[in-house]
């Protein structure tokens, strides 16, 4: 019975994916077109938003892909034919927008719709799952991870995406993007550095020094139970104090609100799993192997930095990768108090009601996040190989 189980889970997968591109296909708009940015648009149908041509390009790939979901078992199959599935749709929807635009309108607004989005969930469920099923080594997912990377780049350089409307949100405000860009980074990745300086000896010593661990957990645990808008909060009033009465202060840029309350805030949710992970994968280190290190006549420094660590490592970065995705997510809510970022395109579009506008900072805030966990996976998959 238990051989069976693999061949049922497909069989539901190839079933829930055979759905969602019909109902895609058949019941819901491929993209909306917009008079303008922030008006209420209308829903096309993907008869509607393509010509004949492409029309009979999509439904061909949709149904191809719906076929070998439903009936082919071989993973390598459904991931080609996923493969085929987004590498169609994508560019169509680019297609769509030219289509539908008047000639010569420069006010009108082209986005996806349900339909194009559940044809790229279903396809990118597909391709994950025969993804997972083909057990890729580290190296050969972060070659599958580049090779989407570079898809996308060719994609956005081409030119198939300018008449959509995230793309004319983009154009307008290219400066300001790169810029958010790297204050969003620069906060994840600041406080994740940060946090690593301060956690690793922090967790070394709470490993150490056991009536210090309870201690040093339950007050990290604390503050990891804030939610992030609080202990932005929380922060405001003591930087300001400081910004306000210590003139380096002010000078280094700390100040009640913007940057300096969030990287603040994100290091200190940054410090729970780096020390946690820290504590956990020196005490998975086997005793046999401290005796071993310890005969041999090395010192609890060169037991530490040699054997200890080395050996830990797995779980440590598997606490960092925590960290990184957590802070990616979490520096967009900075924007809330001035920090910057990526939020800065999601609440302003939020406040102007152009979903395409919180789609310029939520999309890029996403594929960070998947990008930085793939990567560490791979990076902590070698490292337990090498140990």
């Amino acid at each position: 019975m238990s051989s069976l189980r693999p061949s049922l889970s497909l069989d539901r997968l190839g079933s829930v994916v055979a759905v969602l591109i019909g109902v895609a296909l058949f019941a819901c708009p491929f993209v909306i077109y917009r008079a303008n940015r922030i008006v209420a648009g209308e829903g096309r149908m993907l008869t509607d938003a393509l010509p004949p041509p492409g029309v009979l390009i999509v439904l061909i790939a949709a149904l191809g892909v719906a076929s070998c979901a439903a009936l082919v078992r071989n993973p390598l199959i459904r991931l080609a034919a996923a493969s085929v599935g987004l590498g169609v749709i994508f560019p169509a929807v680019g297609w769509s927008a030219g289509f539908v635009t008047p000639a010569g309108n420069t006010f009108a607004r082209v986005s996806p719709s349900l339909g194009f989005w559940l044809l790229a969930l279903s396809f990118a469920l597909l391709a994950a799952d025969a993804l997972t099923r083909l057990r890729l080594g580290p190296w050969a997912r972060i070659a599958a991870m580049a090779a989407a990377a570079g898809a996308v780049a060719l994609l956005l350089v081409s030119g198939a995406w300018n008449d959509l409307s995230l793309l004319k949100e983009y154009a307008n405000r290219q400066d300001i993007f790169w810029r958010e860009a790297g204050q969003h980074l620069w906060l994840a990745l600041g406080s994740m550095t940060a946090a690593c300086l301060v956690g690793l000896p922090l967790g070394i010593l709470a490993h150490r020094v056991r009536p210090l661990r309870t201690a040093i957990l339950q007050v990290l645990n604390i503050v990891q139970t804030i939610p992030s808008i609080a202990l932005f909060g929380i922060l405001i009033a003591p930087l300001g104090y400081l910004s306000a009465h210590v003139p380096l202060a002010a000078a280094l840029g700390i100040h009640g609100i913007g940057a300096a309350p969030a990287f603040i805030a994100l290091f200190l949710y940054s410090l729970l799993p780096v020390v946690a992970n820290t504590v956990t994968g020196l005490n998975q280190v086997p005793a046999a192997v401290s005796d071993a290190a310890r005969g041999m006549g090395l010192s609890a420094r060169q037991r530490l930095w040699q054997v200890d660590l080395p050996l830990a490592l797995p779980v440590i970065l598997a606490g960092i990768r925590i960290v990184l995705v957590q802070n990616l997510g979490l520096a967009t809510v900075a924007a809330l108090i001035g920090g910057g970022g990526f939020g800065t395109f999601v609440f302003q579009g939020i406040g102007q009601t152009a979903i395409d506008l919180v789609l310029l900072g939520a999309i890029p805030t996403v594929a960070l996040a998947f990008v930085a966990a793939i990567t560490l996976d791979a990076i902590v998959d070698l490292t337990r190989r090498g140990s």
